[in-house]
């Protein structure tokens, strides 16, 4: 499964040193279907956590677009009603400006290591899956108890700055980094007064947000995820999970 997520090859082209193709297909998918793939990845961050590895402090959430290859297309439609793992968007394939795209959408430590990953249509904005990416972050404690969900400090850029998520994210007792939309800036400046202060911006704890992008690199370089070869969301979902999973590792 590793050798043909970096490489991003046809699944019948794996070594026979490896055994037979389809018994690393199917396990890979039916790992994702039963969450093992995500039991992995969170049992991992419940130990860094354990032991104050994870720098919660210095966390980011970005995307990235993902190029569908032709080969991602053309999935066979499911009933709702007889499959209920089908995405209600369909298999998280959309149309963009560069074509037929999905979406990652990813929350990091400030390590550069994954702490949720959510998969989107290519043209859903970035802002709209804010508090789905943050409520998809669960590490387990591994004494028991509640597992870790709250970031107290969030790198975003402009994208996630309108006034609404920043109230969310206050909401949620999460401090925002992100520097002033140009639009807000100005709709603030015609209220006058009544427009309010301008939000806080930390530019020096901004320079940190650099560790989503590089997480996003990271794990582009399995090729089987910086190319969408899957007509179905969830085998692609299965090999981000597994990138991200290497990553902790």
């Amino acid at each position: 499964m590793l050798w043909r997520i970096k490489l991003g090859t046809p699944w019948r082209d794996i070594p026979e040193q490896y055994g037979a193709w389809r018994t690393c297909h199917d396990r890979l998918v039916r790992w994702e279907r039963d969450g093992t793939w995500l039991r992995i990845l969170q049992t991992l961050q419940a130990l860094a956590d354990q032991e104050g590895q994870i720098d919660w402090h210095g966390a980011a959430v970005d995307s990235t677009h993902i190029r569908a290859h032709r080969s991602a297309t053309g999935a066979r439609k499911h009933n709702a009603k007889t499959d209920a793992r089908l995405p209600v968007d369909g298999e998280w394939l959309g149309h963009s400006r560069g074509g037929r795209t999905s979406k990652i959408h990813l929350c990091v430590d400030g390590q550069a290591r994954p702490l949720s990953i959510v998969l989107s249509a290519g043209q859903a904005s970035d802002g709209t899956y804010l508090l789905p990416v943050l409520d998809a972050i669960r590490v387990p404690r591994i004494d028991g108890g509640r597992p870790r969900k709250h970031v107290p400090v969030l790198r975003v850029d402009r994208a996630y700055g309108a006034p609404k998520y920043r109230r969310l994210l206050r909401r949620r007792g999460t401090a925002c980094v992100c520097p002033e939309r140009e639009d807000a800036r100005k709709w603030r400046l015609k209220r006058g007064a009544r427009g309010g202060r301008p939000p806080k911006f930390d530019a020096e704890a901004y320079k940190g947000r650099n560790v989503v992008e590089r997480a996003i690199n990271r794990i582009k370089d399995f090729r089987a995820v910086a190319t969408r070869y899957e007509k179905r969301g969830r085998k692609f979902l299965a090999a981000v999970l597994l990138a991200s999973i290497l990553l902790w590792v």
